[in-house]
Protein backbone atom coordinates (compact mmCIF):
# COMPACT_ATOMS: atom_id res chain seq x y z
CA UNK A 1 0.00 0.00 0.00
CA UNK A 2 1.11 3.33 -0.90
CA UNK A 3 2.35 5.68 1.84
CA UNK A 4 -0.64 8.83 1.46
CA UNK A 5 0.55 10.78 4.66
CA UNK A 6 3.40 12.33 2.25
CA UNK A 7 0.58 12.77 -0.25
CA UNK A 8 -1.69 14.72 2.31
CA UNK A 9 1.26 16.98 3.91
CA UNK A 10 0.31 20.41 3.71
CA UNK A 11 3.85 22.37 2.01
CA UNK A 12 4.90 25.18 4.20
CA UNK A 13 4.51 28.35 2.87
CA UNK A 14 5.29 31.56 3.65
CA UNK A 15 2.26 34.14 4.41
CA UNK A 16 2.11 37.45 3.66
CA UNK A 17 -0.56 39.86 4.70
CA UNK A 18 -2.20 41.27 2.05
CA UNK A 19 -2.57 44.43 1.23
CA UNK A 20 -5.03 46.97 2.26
CA UNK A 21 -7.63 47.40 -0.36
CA UNK A 22 -7.93 50.44 -2.38
CA UNK A 23 -11.77 52.24 -1.96
CA UNK A 24 -13.33 52.07 -5.07
CA UNK A 25 -14.33 55.77 -4.71
CA UNK A 26 -11.90 57.63 -2.49
CA UNK A 27 -14.40 60.69 -1.78
CA UNK A 28 -17.24 58.42 -0.79
CA UNK A 29 -15.99 58.09 2.71
CA UNK A 30 -15.86 61.94 3.23
CA UNK A 31 -19.27 62.25 1.99
CA UNK A 32 -20.68 59.97 4.70
CA UNK A 33 -18.76 61.74 7.37
CA UNK A 34 -20.58 64.41 6.45
CA UNK A 35 -23.95 63.48 5.60
CA UNK A 36 -26.57 64.95 7.89
CA UNK A 37 -29.46 63.58 9.78
CA UNK A 38 -33.36 64.02 9.23
CA UNK A 39 -34.53 67.07 7.71
CA UNK A 40 -37.11 69.47 9.48
CA UNK A 41 -40.32 68.69 8.06
CA UNK A 42 -41.64 71.26 5.83
CA UNK A 43 -44.72 73.46 6.93
CA UNK A 44 -47.14 72.33 4.39
CA UNK A 45 -47.15 68.67 6.47
CA UNK A 46 -47.02 70.92 9.75
CA UNK A 47 -50.38 73.04 8.44
CA UNK A 48 -51.38 69.58 7.67
CA UNK A 49 -51.32 68.25 10.97
CA UNK A 50 -52.39 71.58 13.22
CA UNK A 51 -55.72 71.07 10.50
CA UNK A 52 -56.07 67.32 11.65
CA UNK A 53 -55.56 68.26 15.33
CA UNK A 54 -58.23 70.91 14.85
CA UNK A 55 -60.96 68.59 13.35
CA UNK A 56 -60.21 65.50 16.25
CA UNK A 57 -60.55 67.96 19.40
CA UNK A 58 -63.72 68.00 20.46
CA UNK A 59 -65.14 71.53 20.48
CA UNK A 60 -67.37 72.90 22.83
CA UNK A 61 -69.76 76.07 23.19
CA UNK A 62 -69.03 78.79 25.94
CA UNK A 63 -71.76 78.66 28.39
CA UNK A 64 -72.17 82.32 29.04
Amino acid sequence: MANKALATRQRMMLRVEPAPLKPRNPFAGFAKQRAAGTHAKPLASERLAAKRALKKAKLEADDE
